[in-house]
């Protein structure tokens, strides 16, 4: 039999891989973390478009080309809208006590590079995590109560929110502040595709559940926007 001090050892062992194992980990509400698809590319910092002239031009599109979209589009695209920017872990949108509820799923039909499926983006690691392999079908434009344009889409960029992040700190204020949240990121991902020349818009209007359901959100995860991306035709 193995003495005390091996077993205490191996103890201590177990522990410190496990403490390990968690720090890698997306913190989210019952959730196990899938295998990692891979690191993006990292993000652009000094675009040809200026601010103002992305205002100009961001407009909603619901109608786009057959063609794919660039894998490198879509990483910037995703930082746009959640990548970190700062070493103590600040994003790109804020966020209420730095809390970050907030959550973004590529769901990729037609992405350069990317096996069709259900992404979840890693911010801290700028990766993507790949949650379905298999495409969704007509699953998100019937969740979105058969609006075209997310079926039409090469992607779609679907914010969820974890409120129970906010919650915990800002009690019954908690669903404003991640509102809040929700529209700058959506915003942010908005003036990003303008400045690289695709087209976007923001839905709303979709059956929570379903799309819970097509996404396979954990317990506690619940989506707020839709964003379908795609060259403008």
């Amino acid at each position: 039999m193995p003495d005390k001090n091996e077993v205490d050892a191996k103890r201590r062992g177990w522990m410190g891989r496990a403490l390990a194992a968690v720090g890698t980990l997306t913190a989210l509400p019952l959730a196990a973390a899938p295998e990692t698809n891979g690191a993006l590319v990292p993000p652009n910092r000094s675009g040809a478009m200026t601010l103002e002239q992305a205002l100009a031009r961001r407009r909603a599109v619901r109608r786009f080309t057959a063609q794919p979209l660039a894998l490198a589009a879509v990483s910037q695209l995703l930082w746009a809208a959640q990548g970190v920017t700062a070493s103590e872990g600040r994003r790109t949108a804020p966020s209420a006590g730095a809390l970050y509820p907030i959550e973004l799923h590529l769901v990729a039909k037609s992405v350069d590079g990317l096996v069709a499926g259900v992404h979840r983006y890693l911010p801290a690691t700028h990766a993507l995590q790949l949650s379905i392999t298999a495409q969704t079908g007509s699953a998100l434009p019937l969740a979105a109560r058969g609006q075209e344009v997310v079926g039409a889409a090469a992607a779609v960029v679907v914010i969820t929110a974890v409120e129970e992040r906010t919650a915990r700190k800002y009690g019954a204020r908690a669903g404003r502040y991640v509102a809040f949240e929700a529209g700058a990121a959506s915003q942010n991902l908005a003036l990003q595709a303008a400045a690289l020349g695709l087209g976007t818009v923001v839905i709303g209007a979709f059956d929570d559940a379903a799309v819970a359901r097509a996404l396979r959100l954990p317990p506690g995860e619940l989506p707020v926007v839709l964003m379908p991306i795609g060259i403008p035709g």
